[in-house]
């Protein structure tokens, strides 16, 4: 069974690098900056930085006021979401392909030796073989950490002893995407991507409750037909919506287990929504705001054509994405108008802005984590 496993994530990783390669070979140049007038103020308000760089899919967790965040070379740092002030700084003295999960005590990460790592207040408490690459950061909740594999299996574990407490597997395609998939909760239901449908899980047990189709896959062979989800997904009340892999933007009622609507897309990372639209990129980060009720375009954007857009987060009047030369841009989200833009370090934003009240933390591909203000 772990060589099955092992078979499926070596193929996921195979896939990633031969679409990866056909990317960066067809990618065309990014669109110049036009310069704007700010039409809000905002600035930056601290500083931090990790200790290497961050080249594998980071989360920011941000939790109770805390921002979470962890580098290529396994260390984990806990800041104050406010001033900035260093809270706690820890190693797992490996290199990390997840994280970081938090409920605000325990943090979470999963290293490249497939070990999942959990600290309490910057402390290794313990680390459990996982016999699966995971490049989705665990989710920490109900004194419980949750991971899914590449291979789309998923694990529980008790976050204070490390005790393995379920494991759900289910026969599956054998090509995977090697991406960062959705995991989250919805009251007492863990909701995990399964390839291109969201599932329910009973969090107690690891059972099915329900899923809902997002996407149907389409194309001619294996590649093509990839279609799983990619986080981060957003949430509106008992509404998640979310992106499959290249194929659609879709929303399902997580009270009812049931798909609501879903478009025909391309495009390859998460999506964020509020109470009116769903904002997400297509393959050329052509932005797109569609209603939340239905789907229908809004509005979209094309000023920031092919500058490798991170997933967006809604922050207050504005949906926010980094770029590939560490630009923040903040667009309307009622028009789609460029309102404001901030600069980092100059290497790309490498993780979803993260938002802790009115701080807004990005993080870069050189280790650096920059806190904004919008006002």
């Amino acid at each position: 069974m772990a060589a099955r496993w092992s078979h499926a994530a070596a193929l996921g990783a195979m896939a990633l690098a031969l679409l990866g390669g056909c990317a960066s070979k067809d990618r065309l140049p990014p669109a110049p900056l036009q310069q704007i007038k700010p039409q809000i103020a905002g600035r930056q308000v601290w500083h931090a930085s990790l200790s290497s760089k961050i080249r594998f899919p980071l989360a920011i967790a941000s939790v109770k006021g805390k921002f979470y965040a962890a580098d290529d070379g396994g260390h984990v740092l806990a800041l104050d979401a406010a001033s900035g002030r260093e809270l706690w700084r820890a190693s797992v003295g490996d290199d990390l392909s997840a994280g970081v999960g938090s409920d605000g005590h325990w943090a979470a990460v999963v290293t490249r030796g497939n070990e999942l790592v959990t600290l309490e207040e910057g402390t290794e408490r313990w680390r459990a073989p996982l016999g699966v690459q995971v490049v989705t950061a665990p989710l920490v909740a109900g004194e419980r950490v949750f991971v899914v594999g590449v291979d789309r299996s998923v694990q529980a574990f008790d976050a204070a002893t490390g005790r393995l407490l379920w494991v759900m597997r289910r026969p599956g395609d054998a090509l995977t995407l090697g991406q960062a998939s959705v995991l989250t909760a919805y009251k007492d239901t863990l909701l995990v991507g399964q390839g291109n449908r969201l599932a329910g899980l009973d969090p107690l047990k690891g059972t099915v409750r329900w899923e809902a189709t997002v996407a149907m896959p389409r194309g001619t062979n294996e590649i093509e037909r990839l279609s799983d989800l990619v986080g981060p997904a957003g949430r509106v009340g008992n509404m998640f919506c979310a992106r499959a892999y290249q194929t659609a933007v879709g929303c399902v009622d997580a009270e009812r287990g049931s798909t609501l609507w879903n478009v025909n897309t391309s495009g390859s990372v998460g999506v964020a929504a509020d109470s009116d639209a769903v904002y997400a990129t297509d393959a050329a980060d052509r932005i797109t705001a569609r209603r939340r009720s239905d789907g229908v375009s809004l509005w979209s954007n094309e000023r920031l054509l092919n500058r490798r857009l991170s997933a967006p987060v809604v922050a207050g009047p504005t949906v926010v994405f980094g770029d590939l030369e560490g630009q923040v841009h903040f667009l309307s989200r009622s028009s789609g108008d460029i309102l404001l833009r901030l600069p980092t370090d100059g290497s790309p934003v490498v993780a979803t802005p993260t938002l802790s009240d009115t701080t807004l933390l990005v993080a870069t591909e050189d280790g650096g984590l920059f806190a904004f203000r919008p006002e």
